[in-house]
C-alpha cells in the first residue's frame, strides 16, 4: 500500500444490485473513488458487466435463494485471501459474510439476518450475532478488522427517530441492542460517532408514509473497526441525500499508514 495515503471505504446495501445500477450506482461510485466497496443485499448471482468497467477485483458471494440475500466486495488491490460465510452451514447458506485480506487489515462484509416483524427469527439473529463475533475475534488475533453492513440494528435511542414507539419491536429490541454493547465493548468503534454524537442521522427508512422525506429512520449500517484503528480514522460519515435504495450509503476515511497497538 501507498504510505500516507488515507483509505476510503465504502458500506451500502443496495436492496437489489441491477436495481441500484439502474439509479446511477455506476456514477456514484466513479465519483467517490472508493478502495473497498462493501455491497448487502445484492439480490442476485451475477456479477453485471458494468461493474467490470470500475477496475475492481470483485468477490460475489451470491444469493442461493433467487431474489434474497447475497454480498459482494469491490477492492482497487488484489486481496492476499477471501473468504466466504463464517463457517456455520446454519448461516453461510443464506450469503451474508465475505472477508477480504489485505497487508494490514480484514476487511468483513456483513448482512445480518432481520428479525422480522413478528419476532420469529430473533433467536436466529442473535445466534448468528454471537458466531459472527466469535468470526472476528479469530481475525482479529492475526491482523486489525474493518467490518461494514447492514447490522439489522439500531443501537441506542439516537439511532433511530421513534425509540418509544419501536421499544421491543425488531431491530430494537432489548437483546438485539445489548449484544450490540457488547461487541464493541469486546474491542470495537462505531466510526461514525466518532464524529457524529447526535441524533437525526439514519441509513435506513421505510417507503412508507414518506418516511425519508420526514426523516422518520434508523440508523442500522455501521462501519466499525478494531480499536486499534480508531487513532487512523480520519473521517466518518453517511450520505443520506444519496438515493437508489432503502437504505443510505456510509463511509469511512482511513490513514492507509496503518500500526497495530492501542
Amino acid at each position: 500500500m501507498i504510505p500516507n495515503k488515507r483509505m476510503i471505504v465504502l458500506s451500502w446495501n443496495v436492496n437489489g444490485l441491477r436495481s441500484s445500477l439502474s439509479k446511477g450506482l455506476i456514477n456514484f461510485l466513479k465519483k467517490g473513488k472508493y478502495d473497498i466497496v462493501m455491497l448487502q443485499e445484492i439480490k442476485t448471482d451475477v456479477i453485471p458487466l458494468s461493474l467490470n468497467t470500475l477496475g475492481y477485483h470483485s468477490q460475489m458471494l451470491p444469493s442461493i435463494r433467487k431474489g434474497y440475500s447475497g454480498t459482494l466486495s469491490l477492492t482497487r488491490q488484489k486481496p492476499l485471501s477471501v473468504a466466504y460465510g463464517i463457517r456455520e452451514d446454519k448461516f453461510d447458506s443464506e450469503s451474508r459474510v465475505i472477508t477480504v485480506e489485505t497487508d494490514d487489515f480484514y476487511a468483513v462484509n456483513v448482512y445480518f439476518p432481520n428479525s422480522r416483524r413478528d419476532l420469529s427469527r430473533l433467536n436466529f439473529k442473535l445466534e448468528f450475532d454471537e458466531k459472527f463475533e466469535a468470526f472476528v475475534q479469530t481475525l482479529d488475533k492475526k491482523k486489525p478488522v474493518i467490518i461494514g453492513g447492514d447490522f439489522n440494528t439500531a443501537h441506542t435511542e439516537l439511532d433511530i427517530a421513534r425509540p418509544k414507539e419501536n421499544d421491543g419491536n425488531a431491530g430494537f429490541t432489548p437483546e438485539e441492542k445489548a449484544w450490540m454493547d457488547d461487541f464493541l465493548k469486546s474491542g470495537y468503534t462505531d466510526t461514525y460517532r466518532l464524529f457524529n454524537k447526535t441524533g437525526g442521522h439514519y441509513t435506513w427508512w421505510t417507503y412508507r408514509a414518506n418516511a425519508r422525506s420526514k426523516n422518520i429512520g434508523w440508523r442500522i449500517d455501521y462501519i466499525l473497526v478494531s480499536n486499534s484503528l480508531r487513532k487512523n480514522v480520519k473521517s466518518a460519515g453517511i450520505y443520506e441525500t444519496v438515493e437508489g435504495s432503502d437504505h443510505a450509503p456510509i463511509y469511512v476515511e482511513i490513514d492507509n499508514s496503518l500500526t497495530k497497538g492501542p
